[in-house]
């Protein structure tokens, strides 16, 4: 199959440089997204989504579009788009069934839980910020295949090679990715002559907006994923990997490529005020936490109280609060240790946990977590990207993944164009120190060869009364999981529609730093005084997130929701 003009598809939408703040969106009377009868891709940049949107015309799935999705990310936005890094995937069929695709990268198998602490036993972190000790071993070819080979109906080739036409013939770049590529191969990716040769502008200069940009070792790498995705673990691709890494001192070999599995997992589910939210289970701490936040809130009545309010806000705060510190204390890769998902996602786990919330005065995250604190401030990189997709039938697909921070380990390897991670940053890289500044050093989440890093990435589909209502997710770090919350918590327990709950203002708290952040102008100066009052230490932020969602209608109408903050982004109905 060959999709017309993909090649001459253009990113035309300027917007500030990546990571800069808009001002928070306010939603726009009577607007309620695009409407999408055929189906929507909702991604990060236009061409990605208008390919996701092509598939689905062409009579492909949800699934092939996200796949195809994906792909094209990867070739325009090397920011966190992938197929070096790694992810999860939720799909509800029509049916009503769900399921998981979990290809989180794994520590390689010369890992040890040590590795990043100097001679001082103190973290390293620029070893995990870039380079070739920063990576794990990549999951996200595997994990498109698995998807694919369990619900695809267009063949692979044909949901891969959109994305090996945009990568040889070029993509024009947007002034936003125009300027962070110009910084990025100025500095992290400067060291590295191979991440230049791809991502620096042909003669050297500055890449402006409307440039064309090529990829052609990133197309050969793709096109050979087209005809078998093993060409990454098993064929030349990770010969050149393998070779790479040995040359730099990197741990990855060909035996890890090799040994790579991506798994289906079934998914945590619950319920929250009639409707049921089908989300990842570990190694994702998303999940697991967005269940327990929401049957506290449940419990607490938060659809009595005003959105916005400070009763509702400390509320939220306390329930986001004690999600996170049960994810420091017990979230990990599954294959490793006992994670006791069932009791943290449980009602009557969240009813012992209310019982240490007061309506009027915030809790203290040192005083509710002393059994596990320590006291040294890391801060878990915001560079993921997050895609959601629904095609005519109601199969739904929420999909987030990513390179943890922006351009990962900002290593190309040679020859393949395939820009590599760095979520080796994710473990606990200091066994036994967690502090008050954000470090986890908790057992579930140390360094072991062959284990899944803990994720904060929380894909979500919302359903009632068997239909879907609401697919999410976002980009974010540990904020990922509250805007989620905040998304699914605006559409279920304050009916908002999907476009004022993707746009409204978000919040969040996660443990530690004991520290409740609002999107800047969220709320009056009236709420913030009365929340400083009950002793929530509250900071006042620029954008959280980047919500990508679909929300369907109670008429049965579905509506694609580029989250605004993202001014590159689109939703694509299939035509």
């Amino acid at each position: 199959m060959r999709i017309p003009a993909i090649a001459t598809l253009i990113l035309a939408i300027s917007a500030a440089p990546l990571g800069q703040a808009p001002p928070t969106p306010v939603p726009a009377a009577g607007d309620l997204g695009v409407l999408a009868p055929a189906g929507v891709v909702v991604s990060a940049t236009e061409v990605s989504s208008d390919i996701g949107a092509e598939i689905l015309a062409r009579g492909g799935n949800a699934v092939d579009a996200a796949v195809a999705t994906a792909f094209a990310l990867a070739v325009t936005f090397p920011f966190a788009g992938n197929i070096g890094g790694g992810g999860f995937m939720v799909v509800r069929t029509p049916d009503g069934k769900a399921t998981t695709f979990d290809y989180r990268e794994k520590a390689p198998l010369k890992s040890t839980p040590t590795m990043y602490l100097n001679e001082k036993g103190e973290i390293d972190r620029s070893l995990t910020a870039a380079g070739y000790l920063a990576p794990g071993v990549p999951g996200t070819v595997r994990g498109m295949a698995l998807a694919h080979q369990r619900f695809g109906k267009l063949p692979w080739r044909d949901v891969v090679q959109p994305a090996v036409e945009i990568a040889a013939s070029g993509f024009r770049l947007p002034g936003s990715i125009a300027r962070s590529l110009n910084a990025e191969v100025r500095g992290a990716m400067s060291r590295f002559p191979a991440s230049v040769d791809a991502y620096g502008k042909p003669g050297g200069g500055q890449w402006a907006e409307g440039d064309r940009i090529t990829q052609p070792d990133l197309a050969r790498s793709l096109n050979a994923i087209s005809e078998d995705p093993n060409a990454f673990y098993t064929g030349w691709i990770a010969d050149f990997i393998a070779n790479d890494m040995a040359n730099n001192g990197g741990l990855i070999s060909r035996d890890d490529l090799a040994a790579y599995k991506a798994v289906e997992r079934a998914p945590v589910r619950g319920t929250f005020l009639g409707f049921e939210i089908i989300s990842m289970p570990p190694p994702s701490s998303g999940g697991t936490a967005i269940l327990e936040a929401l049957n506290i809130l449940e419990g607490l009545g938060i659809e009595k109280t005003t959105r916005g309010s400070a009763e509702s806000l400390h509320f939220v705060a306390e329930a986001m609060r004690r999600a996170f510190l049960d994810r420091a204390r017990y979230l990990g890769d599954p294959d490793f240790s006992q994670v006791p998902v069932a009791k943290l996602t449980s009602k009557a786990h969240a009813r012992e946990l209310m019982k240490s919330i007061s309506p009027v005065k915030a809790s203290s995250s040192a005083e509710l977590g002393k059994d596990i604190l320590s006291v040294t401030t890391p801060t878990e990189p915001e560079d993921t990207t997050h895609f959601s997709v629904i095609d005519k039938d109601g199969m739904a697909v929420s999909n987030t993944y990513t390179l943890e921070g922006g351009y990962g380990s900002h290593v190309v390897i040679k020859g393949t164009g395939i820009l590599l991670n760095n979520e080796m940053g994710d473990f606990n890289k200091k066994p036994g120190t967690t502090n008050a500044t954000g470090d986890i050093g908790t057992a579930p989440n140390v360094i072991a060869p062959g284990k899944r890093m803990l994720s904060s990435m929380t894909p979500v589909i919302v359903a009632r009364n068997g239909k879907v209502v609401l697919v999410t997710g976002s980009p974010g770090g540990r904020t990922i999981i509250n805007t989620s919350l905040n998304v699914v918590l605006n559409v279920t327990a304050w009916n908002m529609t999907g476009r004022q709950a993707v746009d409204a203002a978000r919040s969040d708290h996660e443990w530690m730093p004991d520290r409740f952040n609002l999107e800047a102008d969220a709320v009056s100066e009236d709420v913030l005084t009365k929340l400083r009052a009950m002793g929530h230490t509250v900071r006042q932020m620029g954008r959280q997130g980047s919500a990508h969602s679909i929300w369907v209608a109670p008429t049965g109408a579905v509506y694609g929701l580029a989250d605004r903050r993202d001014a590159n982004s689109k939703a694509s109905p299939a035509k």
